[in-house]
């Protein structure tokens, strides 16, 4: 009885992890700069970000830093159009 028990607790412990496992896969960015082309007009332009440009920031936030580092990015994301499309969307870009 005391196998049966423990078989059914082990089993029990494992879904749990499953599925908290699964739920923080699911809450993870994936980074894409790509992500970030509905801001492309706003950064080359300087016009006001679309509300879709400022969701897709805010999902890329954790993203920022390596954009930034990669030598091919870091010019756009450092740009004074850029940085207005960050503050009028409502986020901080991060100094790394």
């Amino acid at each position: 009885m005391k196998k049966a028990s423990c078989a059914v607790l082990c089993m029990v412990a494992m879904a749990v992890v499953v599925l908290f496992g699964e739920l923080h896969v699911s809450e993870a960015v994936t980074c894409s700069p790509l992500q970030l082309s509905p801001c492309l007009g706003a950064i080359t332009s300087g016009q006001p970000p679309s509300a879709a440009c400022c969701k897709k920031l805010q999902e890329q936030k954790p993203c920022l830093c390596g954009y930034i580092k990669d030598p091919n990015l870091g010019k756009y994301v450092n740009s004074p159009n850029a940085k207005k499309v960050a503050s009028s969307c409502g986020v901080a870009v991060p100094n790394c």
